[in-house]
This record gives structure tokens, sequence and C-alpha cells, in this order.
């Protein structure tokens, strides 16, 4: 049974909240205190753009932000992440994955301490969901619901979005990390497999082909779910399952980024900020999520903790192990969606 306490007591115990001059993922000895205009190149996953957009404007009312405009560009995050890595401009990056930002790392297009921060380089959490139609009519409650006759999945393709891989990824803790062998974890990947029907390209191309009709069941971002309810009330329905992953997204300025850079990956740190993209479906680093948010399951607790929540470090060795394991041209997931002809 899903527990009704705050995901903000394991977010904690994983992210310890310390006041906002020690939040910034803003390599050493680059300050972004002193208020600076100009322009912010963003280039980012498809997820947050709303929430993003949101919390621009808040920071153009701040003393920092005062004159900053922002330009910019959204889509699925490993090719947004190849984009930037093959001379796209961009002053700031918020990708889903941290690897994404790794690849930049790589091209010494972000500093070397990137993730040496509070919060290690993370700017927005949420966890895996499963979104279902209204009423939930195949009665699915958790995972090995999604293996029964009939399920049809859709869920984004791990090639190019980071949303896949956290939910494949969650799908395998299912059994991998409760006890269950990895031929166990297998097998019960290639069931969900077998039932995926789509593999759009990025998290949002999901939920659109998922609204459109395609399929019964959506693996996706809860912040995903919430934002699409938020958009056509009773679109569809989500559930968080009992065991899930948390998704922890990487933010970054890059090495020769723009001067009111830096005081914006700072704000977006900051609790007000937090709080806004809460209001958007992400569970919030900094204080308490606020009651009330649209399209949550129940208002007054947004967002329960799941009986067991994975994470990438804990259950899969960071995501450099996990994208060798599973994600290379030799990995499980790789040869699991080849021999379902899937890839």
């Amino acid at each position: 049974m899903i527990t009704r306490r705050s995901l903000l007591t394991t977010t904690a115990a994983l992210l310890p909240a310390v006041g906002l001059a020690a939040c910034s993922n803003v390599p050493k000895g680059q300050s972004g205190a002193s208020a600076a205009s100009g322009t912010v190149k963003l280039v980012g996953y498809s997820t947050p753009a709303a929430a993003n957009s949101a919390v621009s404007a808040a920071f153009n009312k701040t003393s920092a932000g005062s004159g900053t405009s922002f330009q910019t560009s959204y889509g699925a995050s490993g090719d947004q992440s190849r984009n930037v890595a093959n001379g796209q401009a961009a002053d700031y990056v918020h990708f889903s994955v941290g690897s994404d930002v790794t690849r930049l790392l790589d091209k010494g297009l972000v500093a070397k301490d990137w993730d040496s921060g509070t919060y290690k380089g993370i700017v927005t959490t949420t966890l895996v969901a499963v979104g279902v139609r209204p009423g939930n009519p195949l009665g699915i409650t958790g995972w090995d619901d999604l293996t029964k006759p009939g399920v049809q999945i859709v869920t984004p393709n791990p090639s190019s979005s980071g949303s896949a891989r956290w939910n494949i990824l969650a799908v395998w803790a299912h059994i991998a990390s409760l006890g269950g062998s990895e031929d166990d974890a297998k097998t019960f990947l290639n069931q969900v497999l077998k039932n995926t029907v789509s593999l759009p390209g990025s998290g949002r191309d999901a939920t659109t082909a998922f609204t459109g009709g395609t399929g019964n069941v959506l693996l996706s971002y809860e912040t995903e779910a919430i934002y699409a309810r938020q958009q056509q009330a009773g679109v569809f329905d989500y559930l968080i399952p009992e065991d899930t992953l948390l998704i922890e997204n990487p933010g970054a300025v890059t090495v020769n980024s723009s001067a009111p850079s830096k005081p914006w990956l700072d704000y977006v740190l900051s609790e007000p900020a937090q709080q806004i993209y809460a209001q958007y479906g992400f569970r919030p680093l900094i204080g308490k999520a606020p009651t009330g948010i649209k399209g949550v399951n129940d208002a007054n607790n947004p967002y329960p903790t799941p009986e067991h929540l994975f994470t990438i470090d804990k259950d899969f060795g960071g995501w450099a192990a996990a994208n060798t394991k599973f994600f290379g041209d030799s990995g499980i997931v790789t040869q699991a969606l080849s021999q379902a002809g899937k890839s």
C-alpha cells in the first residue's frame, strides 16, 4: 500500500537541504549573486517546458533576473544532449538523465564539478508513474499487471528519450531489487516489452500518443501525468506503484554561459522556484509541497511516498554503469528490444 508520507522525507535523506548559498550547481569560484541582464539559451528535455517558463517569469521579478530573456529549445533528452555536444548553443541545460550532461562534460562544455553542489547537479525530481484510461477499466494496480493479456503499453524510445530509460529501469527494479534474479528480471522485462505497442521519441510524444487513443497503459513521469490532467481534466488516470524509481533531472550551466545563467541556476534551486515546479507536478527539493495542486490524485497529499523507492545510484550503480549494462550496443534492453522487433 502506498504510504501517505511526503516524498520530502526520502528526498531529504538523499539530498540534505541547506541554505541557498550552498544550493548551487554553479562551478566553484563562479558566483551568481549579482544582477545580470542578458539572454539565457536554455536547452532541455520536453517535460519541464511549461514549468521552466513559469519559473523564468518569477526569476524576471527578482533583482538577479531583472531584464533577463530566455531562448528555449525542447525535445527528447538524448537528442537535445547530442545537439548541444554537436554545436547547438546553450547556456543552461536541463536534461532527463545525468549521462546526458556527462556527454557535454566529455566535450568540455560543462565544468568538471558541475555536480558537486548540495543537490549533486539535480534540479527537479519526480517518479515513474503508470497512466491508465479514465476509471482504470483494466484494473491496473502495479507493475505485475503490465504483463497481462490485452494490456497495450505506450512508453518512449530509450534510444532518444531519458524518460524511457527511467521507465524501463523501474520495470527492471521491480523484480531485481526486490529479491528476483537477473534472469527473472529479464523475463519480466521481455513480457512488458511484448505488450508495448508504441515507442514515441520523447516523454511528451508518448503522452500525446496516449491521449490520442494509442494503447491503454502509459509509462511516464508522474509530473507528465499531472500536467496532462491540468491541461484536460479526466484525460486519463494515473497511479504510483508501491515500488518505483526516483527520477532525478540534472541541470547545469555551460562553461562559456551568459552572465545571467549562473544567477538563473541559483534561482532554480531556491525554495520559491521549487514551489513553482511543485505546481507543475515535480516533487520539490526544498520545502513541503503545497496543497491544492491541480491534476494530482489527492490535493491534500499531492506527492505520497511509495513503499519502496529505488534510485539510480543505489540500485543501478549510477548512470555510467546503467547505460553500459542496459542501453549499450549489447545491453540488456537493447537486445530485448531487438528480439521483440521493436528497436
